[in-house]
């Protein structure tokens, strides 16, 4: 597991280890009680010797940002993935599974209901056109035969531990920075962690997903405004704000060039408000159909079980 101390590999860490599977892993830090070593996705060569006897390499590292350049997020995204495939190779894993984005189909312009047929888009954000190219790596080896691959596209995966949907967000509207754009009607696509888990052990274990593309989001798309409404009601509050999607891109630019003034950067930008703009959704019909995939957690019930897990961490005081 690459990226294992974080939110998502975390999560599949425990899920695998529940099932009786021995899982060892990479992140920046080591964790020794979680069988975890310290390492960079890119330079293998001091962790490579631990993909030694795993059957599924599952690859979660990688730069999550809306705030971080083109250079940086090529350099783990990109190359960091490639060295993480010629690690698999050399250690004769059986399979590995490639976590992309749902942002591979670009954050605007997509149909509603797109399937993974629909070809991905660059657009000039990072993120994107690096999660796009890191596909390209993963699918380029499955074809060489270099290893048996799937690539998944999660949605915007929400639960206990989440930063970009749970935290950043709640910390935003503390500070009564928080505004959505499109006066909140843009599309989000929650997927609870727990349900995104089980997609991926059975992307990691399903004969028939060799060489597919999946995507895994939840069991529906909703507008914005009822997503972060649950974090405005956790903190007692009204909201949040619309804004037509002009002015959400003009305040959130004007922020961003003052962070940059100072020498900082958050992920209050222009590319995360237009993100949040979207009107489509995704199709997880190929997942449900080839994986057996089936989003069981509603948004009321990912939120009551996110609730009780911010009581109990103290985020909530």
């Amino acid at each position: 597991m690459t990226g294992a101390l974080g939110f998502i590999g975390r999560a599949v860490t425990d899920a695998l280890r529940a099932r009786g599977a021995q899982v060892v892993g990479v992140d920046r830090v080591a964790d020794p009680a979680r069988g975890v070593v310290a390492g960079d996705t890119t330079a293998p060569a001091g962790w490579r010797r631990h993909a030694v006897g795993c059957d599924v390499l599952i690859h979660t590292a990688a730069v999550v940002s809306n705030a971080v350049d083109a250079d940086g997020q090529w350099r783990v995204n990109v190359l960091g993935t490639r060295r993480v495939v010629e690690a698999a190779r050399d250690a004769g894993v059986r399979r590995l599974v490639h976590l992309s984005s749902v942002r591979a189909f670009g954050d605007r312009g997509f149909p509603d209901g797109v399937t993974e047929d629909h070809p991905v888009r660059p657009d000039g954000n990072p993120y994107v056109d690096t999660k796009i190219a890191s596909e390209q790596v993963v699918l380029q080896a499955h074809a060489a035969g270099e290893a048996e691959a799937v690539v998944v596209r999660p949605g915007d995966v929400y639960g206990p531990g989440s930063r970009p949907w749970v935290l950043l967000p709640l910390q935003a509207i503390r500070a009564r920075q928080f505004v959505l754009p499109a006066w909140g009607r843009g599309v989000f696509s929650p997927v609870y962690v727990d349900d995104l888990v089980a997609g991926l052990v059975l992307a990691a274990a399903h004969p028939a997903a060799a060489g597919g593309v999946f995507t895994l989001a939840g069991p529906r798309g909703v507008a914005c405004r009822e997503y972060f409404g649950h974090l405005y009601r956790l903190l007692g509050r009204r909201g949040p704000l619309g804004v037509p999607t002009p002015v959400g891109v003009a305040l959130a630019g004007a922020a961003d060039a003052v962070n940059r003034a100072r020498g900082r950067r958050s992920e209050v930008n222009a590319i995360s408000m237009r993100y949040l703009a979207r009107t489509g959704t995704y199709s997880i019909a190929r997942a449900r159909a080839t994986l057996g995939y089936a989003p069981a957690v509603d948004l009321d019930e990912g939120m009551a079980r996110t609730a009780a897990w911010l009581r109990a961490a103290g985020h909530l005081d």
